[in-house]
């Protein structure tokens, strides 16, 4: 077995498969999770908040 690529142990390769896979399911969840701006609320200024209050 001669090449140029250095060794990696089987272990280390399952390692490197499980945090990209861990990854990939971060990035998915994150992606479902996210909120458009358009559906974010505005943020109302403390002045007419307080008049509204009253």
């Amino acid at each position: 077995m001669q090449n140029d690529e250095p060794t990696i142990s089987r272990g280390e390769q399952v390692e490197a498969a499980e945090r990209e896979a861990a990854k990939k399911r971060l990035l998915a969840q994150a992606e479902a999770e996210r909120v458009p701006v358009e559906e974010t609320t505005r943020a109302v200024p403390d002045r007419r908040w307080r008049r509204d209050q009253r």
